[in-house]
């Protein structure tokens, strides 16, 4: 008899979620469950309830993958959340994540960039607060 606890070892994943005024940042590390997605969501919608659209730096160097079930969440939540960003800005160092990024930009209104540093995305995302405060 096989003891499945044993049989398969996930990798450890976990998130980290910050939420300040109208800005998410959010990191990944390990394999992206859909669990942390949901978290990821939950974030998104009680910061939209009280204050609208947001800006996001999801840093995602520590992510090793995600599950099939995260990415098709991902799509359905961007298709039933068009507005609720205003710019997303992701730290990455894998290509295949920039296409992933322009698939996603086809349901959202927001200005997505992917960014080899967290500074450069960091001062991209303040850019556009400081054209939103000159407006």
């Amino acid at each position: 008899m096989c003891n499945d606890r044993y049989a398969r070892r996930e990798p450890a994943a976990v998130i980290t979620i910050e939420v300040r005024d109208d800005f998410i940042s959010a990191a990944v590390f390990g394999e992206f469950t859909l669990e942390d997605f949901k978290e990821f969501e939950d974030a998104v919608e009680y910061r939209n309830r009280f204050g609208g659209p947001v800006d996001v730096l999801l840093d995602l160097r520590g992510m090793l993958g995600f599950t099939i079930d995260v990415a098709w969440e991902e799509f359905r939540f961007a298709r039933q959340h068009p507005g609720d960003f205003r710019r997303i800005a992701i730290v990455a160092e894998d290509d295949w994540l920039t296409l992933l990024t322009w698939l996603e930009s086809l349901f959202l209104e927001a200005e997505i960039k992917v960014f080899d540093s967290e500074e450069e995305a960091i001062a991209w995302l303040r850019e556009g607060r400081d054209e939103r405060r000159n407006a």
